[in-house]
C-alpha cells in the first residue's frame, strides 16, 4: 500500500437541480463547521433528509472506488457526461464528496478547464508565481523553473500581458506549463488539452510521458483514444457516474468502442436540455443515416455515409457552420467535414433566427475498416469560435464483406495498417520479353 498515491473509496457525489446554498443561515453553516472538521456533509449526504424537499437530485457519481500507484498514467474515458470530469474536479478538491473519501499523497497539479486556476488581472508572469505558490512551492523554486516553464509555452511575447487578453490556446500552453514544470507528485489532466494545436498537443503527450518517467503520477481524461493507448498503462471507463471497467487500456479502449456499435444513429435533446455553449444556436440532433434515408450504424465500405444535424438559431447575429469531426478508433482525426466548403453563400452573412437541418454525404470506398466517431460543433464564421460542440456524440462502423468491387479484391488477410483505403484507378501495360 506504501506505493499508493490516490485512493477513492465509495465516492458519491449528488447535486440538487436548481438550487445554490441551503437557503438557510444555519445549514451553510453546519456545512461550512463541517468542511473544516473534515467531516461529511450533513446536507448533501444521500439520505433524503437534507431540509432542502422537493428538489430534482442528480448523482454525478455513484460509488466509485479506484487506486493508483505512484508513477502510473490512468487514463479515465467516457462518453459526456459519464462522471470524468466531477471525480477530476472531486480529486483536485474543487469540489467535496457528499458521500465517502479520497486519500491523496503529495501535491497536485490540476487543469481542468481553459483559465482554471489563474487570476485574470494578473499577467503571465504573475500568475506563474501564483500558481506555484498554491502549489506550496517558494518564490525561489518557482523563479528556477520560470524559463522553462515560458520556453516550453511558447508564449514569451505575452508574458507581461493580463492572461484575461489571452486566447484559450494561450491559456492552456501556459497552464499546462505551470503544471508540469513545478513538479507536483501528482498531475490531472482533463480534455483541455484538445484546445491546442496538434504540434503543442504531441508537446504535452511527450511532457507526461517524461514527469511519469520521474516517478509522478498522472491522470488524463481525453476523448482521443489515440492519446490514452500512446500514453496511458491502464485505463477506467466510466458511464452514468460508476465504473464500468477497470483494465488494460487495449482491452478497456477497445470495449468503449466497440459499445459504440449498439447505440442507435442518432442523439437528440429537447430544447430545455439541448448542447447550448451561446444564446446564438443550440444542437437539437446529430444523426446517422444510410442512403436509404434511415438511421444506421453499420456499413459496407462500398456505401456513402449520410450526417445529419438539426439546429436552433435563437439569434440573427453570427454566420453559423456546422463541422463534423471524424475520428478512428485511435483517435486519429480522419478528415472534417465544413460546411462553409461548399456555401458560400453563407459567408459573411449571419443565420436568421429559426429552425435548421444541415446533411453531409461522405462518400464511399474511402474509409478504411472499423468504428469511426464523430464530433459535432457549430462554429461562428469566420472567428473560428465553436458556439457549441458535443464530442463522441454519434458512431459508425465501416465493414467489408470482401465482394465484388471491393477494395480488397480477393485479399483475405487484414489489410495494411491505414487510415484511409479508397478504391484507386491503376493502369497496367505488358509488354512481350
Amino acid at each position: 500500500m506504501s506505493g499508493v498515491v490516490i485512493s477513492a473509496e465509495h465516492v458519491y457525489k449528488e447535486y440538487r437541480l436548481g438550487v445554490i446554498g441551503h437557503r438557510t443561515l444555519y445549514r451553510d453553516v453546519q456545512s461550512w463547521w463541517s468542511r473544516v472538521r473534515r467531516k461529511e456533509d450533513p446536507n448533501t449526504l444521500l439520505t433524503g433528509n437534507s431540509g432542502v424537499r422537493g428538489k430534482e437530485r442528480f448523482l454525478a457519481l455513484e460509488d466509485v472506488s479506484f487506486s493508483v500507484n505512484k508513477g502510473d498514467v490512468l487514463g479515465i474515458i467516457g462518453r459526456n457526461g459519464a462522471g470524468k470530469s466531477t471525480l477530476l474536479k472531486i480529486l483536485s478538491k474543487v469540489t467535496s464528496p457528499s458521500r465517502g473519501q479520497v486519500k491523496l499523497k503529495g501535491r497536485v497539479a490540476s487543469l481542468l478547464e481553459v483559465g482554471t486556476g489563474f487570476h485574470p488581472e494578473l499577467t503571465g508572469r504573475e500568475n506563474v508565481f501564483l500558481n506555484g505558490a498554491i502549489l506550496g512551492m517558494t518564490k525561489k523554486e518557482i523563479a528556477s523553473r520560470f524559463d522553462q516553464i515560458v520556453a516550453f509555452s511558447e508564449i514569451e511575447k505575452f508574458i507581461d500581458t493580463p492572461v484575461k487578453r489571452y486566447s484559450s490556446g494561450m491559456y492552456v500552453r501556459l497552464a499546462f506549463a505551470v503544471a508540469a514544470h513545478l513538479e507536483p507528485e501528482i498531475l490531472i489532466v482533463d480534455e483541455v488539452l484538445a484546445v491546442g494545436d496538434i504540434e503543442f498537443q504531441k508537446k504535452c503527450l511527450g511532457k507526461m510521458k517524461d514527469v511519469s518517467g520521474q516517478g509522478r503520477t498522472v491522470l488524463f481524461v481525453s476523448h482521443n483514444m489515440g492519446a490514452v493507448k500512446q500514453l496511458c498503462s491502464r485505463a477506467i471507463l466510466m458511464g452514468g457516474g460508476k465504473i464500468l471497467m477497470d483494465d488494460a487500456v487495449p482491452v478497456v479502449v477497445n470495449h468503449y468502442l466497440s459499445a459504440g456499435e449498439h447505440q442507435p444513429g442518432e442523439a437528440c435533446w429537447d430544447e430545455n436540455k439541448a448542447p447550448l455553449m451561446a444564446e446564438y444556436a443550440r444542437i437539437r440532433a446529430v444523426r446517422i443515416r444510410g442512403a436509404d434515408g434511415r438511421l444506421k450504424t453499420r456499413f459496407d465500405v462500398k456505401e456513402p455515409v449520410f450526417l445529419e444535424m438539426e439546429y436552433d438559431v435563437m439569434k440573427e447575429k453570427f454566420p453559423l457552420n456546422v463541422h463534423f469531426y471524424l475520428k478512428d478508433d485511435r483517435g486519429n482525426t480522419l478528415m472534417v467535414a465544413m460546411d462553409n466548403n461548399h456555401t458560400p453563400y453563407k459567408r459573411g452573412i449571419p443565420n436568421k433566427a429559426g429552425k435548421y437541418t444541415e446533411c453531409c454525404r461522405l462518400a464511399p470506398d474511402m474509409f478504411n475498416e472499423g468504428s469511426i466517431t464523430v464530433t459535432a460543433l457549430i462554429c461562428t464564421n469566420p472567428t473560428g469560435i465553436y458556439n457549441v460542440i458535443q464530442n463522441d456524440v454519434v458512431s459508425f462502423m465501416m465493414t467489408d464483406d470482401m465482394q465484388q468491387g471491393g477494395v480488397r479484391g480477393d485479399w483475405v488477410r487484414e489489410w495494411p495498417d491505414s487510415l484511409f483505403r479508397p478504391v484507386t484507378s491503376w493502369e497496367i501495360k505488358h509488354t512481350d520479353a
